[in-house]
């Protein structure tokens, strides 16, 4: 299949300014993706989509291709089908039809393309190439993992605390390990054939992440933790050999 890598990497993050492009033993955070998805085999090209001139120029450095975002696709609240559309239309000419509220993309060349978040160092190329080898062609898979906190859980308070989920059956007072098992999607990956559409009713396969694999960087805490787990040596970071970007 000729599928591409797409990496979306604003500048604008809040909760940990710049954390694409800060430093992560020696090279910027965005770098450790970038050689995942190259050490994958698996993509015709790979992608960065952003509105910073610095990430980009790091992006290619390390070997994507930077495709500049405008503004309006950058924001906080900014859906992901904008970029999509964006990046796609500048890669392929793709065809973006919307209809009934729904949007559809059609490509010329691409097959299919996968979204790997710059926030997960951990996931490596071994990860993608598993997760593609599993994809049955067919549907959007996205990586998931078991949640470490139940929603049987938690609480809601409205005037009073309910319990957030099937307040009537009073799942709460059960033990965690007599509730079904519930997953949570991480950013690890998604891979989408070129012929998609954002709205509900899309039937998605799982991709289960194996321990960090799907670990997500998003703030301070998260950043310390990441740096703690490497210099422990409790997880591998995926091994580039060019020099680092300053």
């Amino acid at each position: 299949m000729k599928i591409i890598a797409l990496i979306p990497a604003r500048g604008g993050s809040k909760r940990l300014p710049g954390k694409n492009i800060k430093l992560l033993d020696h090279h910027p955070l965005i770098a450790y993706t970038i050689q995942a998805a190259k050490d994958s085999g698996i993509f015709k090209e790979i992608y960065c989509s952003s509105e910073s001139e610095a990430i980009g120029k790091i992006a290619e450095y390390y070997g994507a291709k930077w495709i500049k975002r405008p503004e309006e696709y950058s924001q906080d609240l900014s859906p992901d089908i904008d970029w999509i559309n964006h990046a796609l239309c500048e890669i392929d000419n793709c065809v973006v039809i919307e209809r009934e509220g729904q949007f559809y993309i059609r490509g010329r060349n691409l097959s299919a393309f996968a979204i790997l978040r710059p926030t997960s160092p951990f996931r490596t190329g071994e990860t993608i190439k598993r997760a593609f080898l599993e994809w049955d062609k067919h549907h959007c898979m996205k990586a998931i993992e078991p949640v470490k906190q139940h929603p049987h859980k938690m609480w809601r308070i409205n005037g009073i605390m309910m319990p957030y989920a099937d307040a009537h059956k009073a799942k709460h007072l059960l033990p965690t390990q007599l509730l079904e098992n519930v997953y949570i999607q991480n950013a690890s990956l998604e891979i989408r054939q070129i012929k998609i559409k954002n709205g509900n009713d899309a039937f998605y396969q799982p991709f289960f992440t194996k321990d960090l694999e799907g670990y997500d960087i998003n703030d301070e805490k998260d950043w310390v933790y990441a740096e703690w787990l490497i210099e422990n040596d409790k997880v591998k970071l995926p091994e580039i050999n060019i020099h680092r970007w300053f």
